[in-house]
């Protein structure tokens, strides 16, 4: 587990302070700023969590419901307001900004089993799993599809209201390209190790709040071209449709692999998106660490081809939200 001591220093850190890295002899040589080198380094060496079995962390609301007498913790995130409306019985509110605080001094996450985020569709969840993922808690998992998997009035207001099939017409199948590389984003940090560049980007990302961490899926298609597009997902699933523009980057060879993240426009709001935008929820939160842009598409594939998703089912074995994952648990008031 980390613990959040930041270490300060006089000395700037700029441009210049980059390392050079070469992949390989058929590749070009990236710079890399020496920040986010010693961020990588660190992160594999602590075990690697985006190329893990554990990646992405979620957990069905059937488990959460079955293990409510067990010692988990459920933390949901969502606003005061919709908590008070109805929560599952024992979870506790804590707003995103506060969770740093809330898990190194309110509580002894190491004590608990498990410890469930918890917010409305899923998504918010998956960023925050990520994140204290990644700070080093290993028993933390995010509730797939939310509260709208919990309870029908939820749902209405969130996921059920989500899916559309509104741009099914607009897809593409051509395979575009990933561009060459270029620079990663410039953290601008003068510590001395990895641990302390991460635990100085996470206290930024939770202070920033998740107003900017999703994003429409109508901003998106209104204008594609505004925004560096990356699928998230199998090879047969980008080759039936996707996104205009969107480049597809391997789930399991992307993040921490310098020569791919390098191909990702530093300075370009970059979309990830996923069938259901859980998986976009935790690249988002990784890409953030390093200072990318980066949003993930609400509802995912789901948000805006929907009926194609379910034709396509059996063959290319999407995951869809619908009716039948809604078990309407009971929610304390």
């Amino acid at each position: 587990m980390l613990v959040f001591i930041l270490a300060c220093s006089n000395t700037s850190t700029n441009e210049k302070n980059t390392d050079s890295v070469q992949v390989s002899d058929s590749k070009p040589e990236i710079k890399l700023p020496a920040d986010s080198k010693l961020l990588i380094d660190f992160l594999n060496e602590t075990g690697d969590y985006v190329n893990s079995r554990e990646f992405p962390s979620l957990i069905k609301a059937s488990v959460v419901f079955d293990e409510l007498n067990k010692k988990n913790l459920i933390v949901d995130i969502r606003k005061q307001e919709f908590y008070k409306k109805g929560h599952i019985k024992g979870a506790v509110n804590v707003d995103f900004k506060d969770i740093p605080e809330y898990f190194q001094s309110k509580i002894k996450p190491f004590e608990y089993d498990k410890i469930i985020v918890v917010c409305a569709t899923g998504q918010a969840a998956s960023y925050t799993t990520a994140l204290l993922r990644l700070m080093g808690y290993g028993n933390v998992y995010a509730m797939r599809w939310g509260m709208s998997a919990w309870n029908k009035e939820v749902a209405k207001d969130n996921w059920l209201k989500g899916i559309s099939s509104k741009y099914e017409s607009q897809l593409e199948t051509k395979d575009i390209p990933k561009p060459v590389v270029g620079n990663f984003p410039n953290l601008k940090l003068a510590l001395a190790n990895g641990e302390a560049i991460l635990q100085d980007r996470v206290k930024k990302i939770f202070a920033s709040g998740l107003d900017n961490t999703t994003i429409s899926v109508d901003s998106v298609f209104k204008n594609p071209s505004n925004f560096f597009i990356i699928n998230f997902e199998r090879k047969d699933k980008y080759d039936a449709g996707h996104i205009p523009g969107a480049i597809r980057y391997k789930p399991t060879g992307t993040l921490g692999i310098i020569d791919e993240m390098a191909t990702i426009p530093a300075d370009k709001d970059v979309v990830i998106y996923c069938g259901t935008g859980h998986n976009s929820g935790f690249v988002a939160a990784y890409l953030n660490l390093f200072g990318y842009k980066a949003h993930a598409l609400d509802f995912g594939n789901n948000g805006f081809m929907h009926d194609k998703m379910i034709k396509d089912k059996a063959t290319l074995s999407w995951v869809l939200f619908g009716e039948s994952d809604i078990a309407n648990y009971p929610i304390v008031k």
